[in-house]
């Protein structure tokens, strides 16, 4: 199909939001065959979608290698219009499809997913959801459980814990070692380390891993907070353990070439009280956990 030839087909045309749904679909999931999966179509469909969407953008999409599919310089442009136009659409469906829903919900978390993960979450469901009221607590997972017990909490995003009755799977983290940029602590042995008090799976994730390896260790610093293991990382007083989602330019995340063990990543899970929530609180659980998921669908890796 010749450029210039689409172009004068499609200058008048609109954006399907279906095609883009596809495109993107195709992205996410690395093929045809699973993409169509993912949005309930053929193979042949969702070859036939891609051809409609180049011909209404008047570019190609994709390169001339349908088993290892590569993005044009021109699909990379479009999708990155696609996503946000399917967040918007997929926003104005959820507020006007259950406008009625109101109430407070009181939603439990540790610091660090509240202040890199949760944001842009709260956020968007704020807009879709104006008369749902959030109110947040921010603390160690460990607590969170507790504090679910007693019904203080409706729902939990919190770290999956092998003694926790087992939450609903949302998402798998990456762990990662993380050091100054101006300090090289990493070479030290034993190795200086400021972790969460017992009871953190992210302070036994890194022992586990320290001690599989043979590598002697000593606590420096033992904080409640990543806060308080971000500042000792930062002054060079040893090194941690954090989720990859909270790695700044201003810490290095460490791997194997720096002589340490890699780290298994962590389950994070979304809990409901026992005795049952409300329309407003199953609502933001919900959303949380489609908006965090990162685990690919059955017999996909």
């Amino acid at each position: 199909m010749h450029e210039h030839h689409s172009r004068n087909l499609s200058v008048n045309q609109d954006l399907d939001i279906s095609l883009l749904r596809t495109f993107v679909a195709i992205v996410d999931t690395g093929g045809l065959t699973s993409a169509g999966k993912k949005v309930g179509r053929t193979q042949p469909a969702i070859t036939h979608q891609i051809k409609r969407l180049e011909g209404i953008v008047g570019r190609t999409l994709f390169g001339e290698n349908r088993r290892q599919l590569v993005l044009t310089p021109d699909g990379e442009v479009l999708l990155e219009f696609a996503r946000t136009m399917l967040r918007l659409n997929d926003e104005a469906r959820g507020r006007f499809s259950m406008p009625g829903i109101a109430g407070h919900v009181t939603l439990g978390t540790p610091d660090l997913y509240a202040a890199y993960l949760l944001p842009d979450v709260l956020n968007n469901f704020a807009r879709t959801h104006p008369n749902v009221e959030i109110h947040l607590r921010c603390t160690r997972s460990v607590y969170l459980s507790a504090a679910l017990e007693r019904e203080e909490i409706d729902i939990a995003l919190m770290t999956n814990q092998p003694e926790f009755r087992r939450g609903e799977l949302i998402r798998y983290e990456p762990v990662v070692w993380a050091a100054s940029q101006s300090e090289a602590q990493e070479r030290h042995r034993p190795l200086p380390l400021a972790l969460m008090p017992q009871g953190s799976v992210y302070r036994q994730i890194a022992i586990d891993a320290l001690n599989t390896a043979n590598i002697p260790w000593t606590m420096r610093s033992i904080c409640d907070s990543l806060a308080g293991l971000q500042a000792a990382v930062l002054a060079g007083v040893a090194v941690s353990v954090f989720p990859l989602c909270t790695i700044t330019p201003n810490i290095r995340a460490l791997n194997k070439s720096d002589g340490l063990p890699e780290l298994a990543p962590i389950e994070m899970v979304l809990h409901r009280k026992e005795q049952g929530i409300s329309e407003a609180a199953e609502q933001l659980a919900r959303y949380i956990a489609r908006e965090l998921n990162n685990i690919p669908p059955p017999g996909e890796t």
